[in-house]
């Protein structure tokens, strides 16, 4: 396939959001009333630039794949905004959202679930081309898929099988090829290679990582494993309790983390030399429920640093980029400092 988009400079804002908020309603009593709610996503607000890969990391639960779902439209954001190109794409009706759909796809987390074990590759791979009506005869449907398969490295006699038939890594290229053959210009990537073994995860980062590049792809990389996110994104977004609480470019926040919950994060990274020994930063407590969040920073019941203030003040978000750094490195922390 040629190229989806021309290479073009890190920078131009494609897609954006805006003090966004999704709530799930809990429901109880013989008339199904809402007596509680989910904050899964609290007030969060970014920016994804054009070519680059935003990683967001945090633990489970925290709002990771809530928050890339809700950008596509797949789940109904409660408020905020969200803009893809600088339109505002929350109001939008479902056949102008139909057609934006082919301009964001998604990666889905578990290759296993996500192909229909009743359709062979060639019926996966040609139902978003018949939908989006990007061919008009089987044979330039047939052309395509087989690009499709040369550029995501399957063989093309896998054209003919079944998902039950590939192994994890080779599903996952096929749900690589599948979200690519309506060509988009962003791709959310939601914890792609969880589910797959260490070697293959590698294969499957730089597969990622080469179509990105041929075909200028933007991409949302949500993940739990810090080194994965450390080797495939340009910035990481770290997430905590459905708040962004640090974001910065990716070896500005591994070299300098400023929020304590990122340091924690980070100092839990296993290191492959046994004699080398690093401080840990052992977080008391559990996550706290996204159903009764703590008041003041969400952070504060298991921070090593927290202070009265803490329990009563939500932290702003503030750029405490050092002296010299020309990028920003933000933290939601009363008592992050930048370093001079």
């Amino acid at each position: 396939m040629s190229a989806i988009n021309p290479p073009i400079a890190i920078g131009e804002v494609l897609v954006s959001v805006k003090n966004l908020v999704k709530r799930f309603p809990i429901r109880g009593g013989i008339f199904s009333r809402e007596v509680a709610s989910v904050k899964a996503v609290s007030d969060v607000t970014l920016e994804i630039r054009k070519g680059e890969t935003l990683g967001l990391v945090g633990e489970s639960g925290c709002g990771k794949s809530t928050l890339g779902r809700t950008l596509l439209r797949l789940i109904e954001p409660t408020s905020g905004q969200i803009f893809f190109k600088g339109q505002e794409i929350t109001q939008l009706a479902s056949s102008d959202l139909r057609k934006l759909r082919r301009q964001m796809q998604i990666i889905f987390q578990d290759p296993y679930a996500s192909l229909n074990p009743r359709m062979t590759v060639e019926d996966i791979l040609r139902e978003p081309l018949i939908i989006h009506r990007l061919c008009k005869t089987k044979q330039d449907q047939k052309q395509r898929i087989l690009k499709l398969l040369d550029l995501c490295g399957l063989r093309r006699e896998a054209i003919s099988r079944y998902p039950h038939e590939f192994s994890g890594g080779q599903r996952q290229r096929i749900c690589i090829a599948r979200a690519l053959a309506v060509e988009p210009e962003f791709i959310v990537c939601d914890e792609p290679v969880s589910a797959l073994d260490v070697s293959i995860q590698a294969q499957i980062i730089n597969l990622m990582q080469d179509l990105q590049k041929e075909l200028g792809l933007t991409y949302l990389f949500i993940a739990h494993d810090l080194k994965v996110v450390e080797h495939i994104s340009t910035r990481i977004a770290v997430m905590y309790l459905g708040k962004v609480v640090e974001l910065a470019q990716a070896d500005e926040l591994y070299a300098d983390p400023k929020h304590p919950y990122t340091r924690a994060l980070l100092s839990a990274i296993p290191l492959p030399d046994p004699t080398y020994k690093k401080d840990r930063v052992i977080l008391k407590g559990d996550v706290p429920s996204p159903i009764t969040p703590p008041p003041g920073c969400h952070f504060h019941p298991r921070c090593p640093i927290a202070k009265e203030n803490c329990k009563l003040e939500v932290p702003t978000f503030r750029d405490l980029r050092s002296h010299g750094q020309k990028n920003l490195h933000g933290a939601s922390c009363h008592y992050a400092t930048s370093h001079a």
